[in-house]
């Protein structure tokens, strides 16, 4: 809910079984879609394969609203796929909420998708002068329309996957189901974490990790960047293998948007924030009584820059668990409104003391002002702003809802000039060449065209460099 999501906002989470291993797949979807509910709050769908026959349900709003526990008893199934949204591509309405479910000339598939495609306006307009209908504004339908096309030709579902990812560009991890198979997809860079696991007798693919453990799956590996991995009654099988060699994981993952107790690409999301708060504290450090973090991504953060520089952390502020996460609103208006509900100050925590806040990211700029005029009215004496990520300057064009350059409060000010914009006695970000030290990696394997305006893929209609990989 933090400051990040002041114009920077995020995706979707997918999740899917194969096989029932002695509980209802729509009761093991149920209980995936609700770990990764942080991923999206907008709306919520699962589809489900019984005996061969694909329906699905899905609608705008929350999992435990969608599907109310009475409600899954009546979703019979031994396969199913499901999806969390909040829009990056297309608007947030009924008619873009998924799965999807199409029937086409060889039956009907599913399909859940988690990113963003680069090219989806030229397939669009390719696929439309050829008579092609579309009900949503997402790009996610355009996926859908290409693997229909290649199944025409295709043997079956897995090698018309396998067709279509050859004319998508940018981000995607997909899943597609037909009546008897689970096809799952990453896109070459990886941009998007999808991870695989088991229980007796399922087979279980997941946005995270965390999503393994609510369902009782034992996490078996990483889809890798560029893979197609197919789920049947033969098991699990690669259809085509991976290419980690051009890994560009969004970094984002890690500062904030996975849940701290995943494991993303052999990396725990929780060490790598609390490394991160390591590096803030050596990198600005400052005298000080208390650190606290905003919840969530901040508090990891915290951590580490508390051990780090033996001030002591403290409990800086109480979160009302009620209220969604504040980036899901999709007016500016209504977030701050969100802000203002969901965080409180501890005063006892801050009063009188030269407090250490520490938060994964600032955009424009505006709720971190709010958050730090809170804690002032609170009786802090000082508020030291440390942001466990780089300075944001680019948007992004794969999966993550960042705001034109404009927009972004970093391309407006120098440090000191923002500090005394938002009201902090000082501020201080993360290093760009430290990204590498908090995913734990030898070479660069994730995406930071956000800070650096480096991409590895070129983006549409804008004049943007390209990463050498």
């Amino acid at each position: 809910m933090s400051e990040c999501f002041d114009g920077l906002r995020e995706e979707c989470g997918i999740f899917g079984v194969y096989g029932s291993g002695g509980v209802p797949a729509a009761q093991t979807v149920y209980s995936g879609l609700f770990a990764l509910q942080h991923r999206g709050q907008e709306s919520c769908g699962m589809a489900l394969s019984d005996m061969g026959v694909i329906s699905c349900h899905k609608n705008m709003g929350l999992v435990s609203e969608v599907f109310g526990s009475a409600g899954l008893a009546s979703l019979p199934g031994q396969a199913a796929i499901g999806h969390v949204r909040y829009s990056t591509a297309g608007g947030s309405t009924p008619e873009n909420s998924q799965p999807f479910v199409f029937r086409y000339a060889k039956g009907r598939f599913a399909i859940a998708h988690n990113g963003n495609l680069v090219n989806s306006e030229q397939i669009k307009d390719e696929l439309a002068l050829n008579g092609a209908l579309f009900q949503s504004t997402g790009d996610s339908e355009v996926i859908a329309h290409i693997i229909a096309q290649e199944r025409i030709a295709a043997p079956s579902i897995e090698k018309a996957v396998l067709a279509a990812t050859g004319r998508l560009r940018g981000s995607y991890s997909l899943l597609v189901m037909s009546p008897r198979k689970i096809v799952a997809a990453r896109d070459p860079f990886g941009f998007r974490p999808l991870v695989i696991g088991r229980t007796d007798g399922a087979v279980v693919f997941a946005s995270e990790s965390c999503a393994l453990d609510a369902v009782g799956a034992a996490f078996e590996r990483d889809v890798e960047p560029g893979e197609i991995v197919v789920a049947d009654p033969g098991g699990l099988r690669v259809v085509r293998a991976g290419c980690p060699g051009r890994k560009r994981l969004c970094v984002f993952e890690y500062i904030y948007f996975a849940r701290p107790d995943s494991v993303i690409d052999k990396v725990s999301v929780h060490d790598s924030r609390v490394k991160a708060g390591a590096l803030l504290a050596r990198q600005h450090p400052v005298e000080a009584d208390v650190v606290i973090g905003v919840p969530d991504s901040g508090l990891d953060a915290a951590i580490g820059f508390s051990r780090e520089s033996a001030i002591p952390f403290g409990l800086g502020f109480v979160r009302n668990n009620y209220v969604g996460r504040t980036f899901i609103k999709p007016e500016q208006s209504k977030r701050r409104e969100g802000v203002d509900i969901k965080l409180s100050p501890v005063p006892e925590t801050v009063k009188g003391k030269r407090v250490v806040m520490v938060d994964d990211s600032i955009v424009r700029g505006s709720t971190t002002s709010g958050i730090i005029r809170q804690l002032k009215a609170a009786g802090a004496s000082q508020v030291h702003v440390r942001i466990s990520s780089p300075t944001i300057r680019w948007p992004c064009y794969f999966g993550t809802d960042i705001p034109t350059r404009d927009e972004l409060v970093a391309n407006r000010y120098t440090v000191p000039e923002l500090a005394a914009a938002i009201g902090a006695d000082s501020l201080g970000f993360l290093a760009v060449e430290s990204l590498r030290e908090i995913v734990f990696a030898q070479t660069k394997n994730y995406c930071d065209a956000c800070f650096t305006g480096l991409y590895p893929d070129a983006p549409p209609g804008a004049d943007a460099q390209i990463e050498e990989i």
